[in-house]
């Protein structure tokens, strides 16, 4: 991933992300990125240069729109402000636990979302604990203090299956087709079906969303970037959201593992 995404390159993705406005000014570091990426064989490194490009410019485009600080006056334009936070953004977040017998809600956390994916929710936070090694139950606060593991919680959901989606790595890296099911809810491979796997639920189906442009406008200027052309499907405008899971829960990476 380093040959692709050095560090020059990555500062200048993600350009203001320790501008003194934003809250996770000097969280998320190059060496940081490097580390979480090698923890997971195959991230930005499947497929031809063109393949790896566009998956990098995708997980950095979808992960900066979730940490966004731009506006749309903002100073290089609002896809320069990336990775502006590490911590969901309320007073205070909210508790997001649900009731599970496999992954029970430790007394007085909170399982908001935190660090480039904006990981949510006790039935997430417990698996990406046991696939990246903390204790994501009793323990997700490490993850906005710890940019290693932050990183790694949003590759191994970039590179995590939960059926019926599959996942965001599969889908730009070439090894998902779309089956009859997937065709006839408008489902085509690229990048719009990575944003219906993240959020398809609120932002799917819908016709054209504000926040899908946020995302298709990181991923554009992150291609431009690496010097690679976007591919086909940019947008999930017609697509139906994948599985009732997807529409019944709130807020991002829905599915029950």
């Amino acid at each position: 991933v380093s040959s692709v995404i050095t560090e020059s390159i990555f500062n200048d993705l993600l350009k203001h992300r320790n501008d003194a406005g934003c809250k996770a000014k000097g969280f998320y570091s190059y060496a940081a990125f490097i580390a979480a990426a090698d923890a997971f064989p195959g991230f930005g490194t499947t497929g031809d240069l063109t393949a790896q490009k566009r998956e990098l410019a995708a997980f950095f485009g979808q992960t900066s729109h979730e940490t966004t600080g731009g506006w749309p006056t903002a100073p290089d334009g609002p896809y320069a402000w990336g990775y502006c936070f590490k911590e969901e953004q309320g007073n205070p977040p909210g508790e997001y636990c649900q009731a599970s017998s496999q992954w029970p809600c430790a007394s007085g956390k909170r399982y908001y979302g935190r660090g480039p994916v904006q990981i949510s929710w006790n039935y997430n936070y417990g698996p990406a604990g046991k696939a990246v090694g903390f204790d994501g139950i009793n323990n997700p606060d490490i993850v906005a203090n710890d940019a290693t593991v932050s990183f790694k919680t949003a590759v191994w959901f970039w590179m995590t299956e939960q059926s019926p989606k599959p996942s965001c790595h599969n889908v730009m890296a070439g090894g998902w087709g779309p089956s009859g099911s997937d065709t006839a809810a408008g489902r085509a491979a690229g990048y719009g079906v990575v944003t219906n796997i993240i959020n398809g639920g609120l932002e799917c189906g819908k016709g054209s969303d504000s926040r899908q442009e946020d995302r298709i406008g990181f991923y554009k200027r992150y291609c431009d970037i690496l010097g690679v052309s976007y591919g086909s499907n940019l947008d999930c405008n017609s697509q139906k959201p994948f599985g009732f899971a997807a529409q019944s829960q709130p807020r991002l990476i829905k599915t029950v593992v």
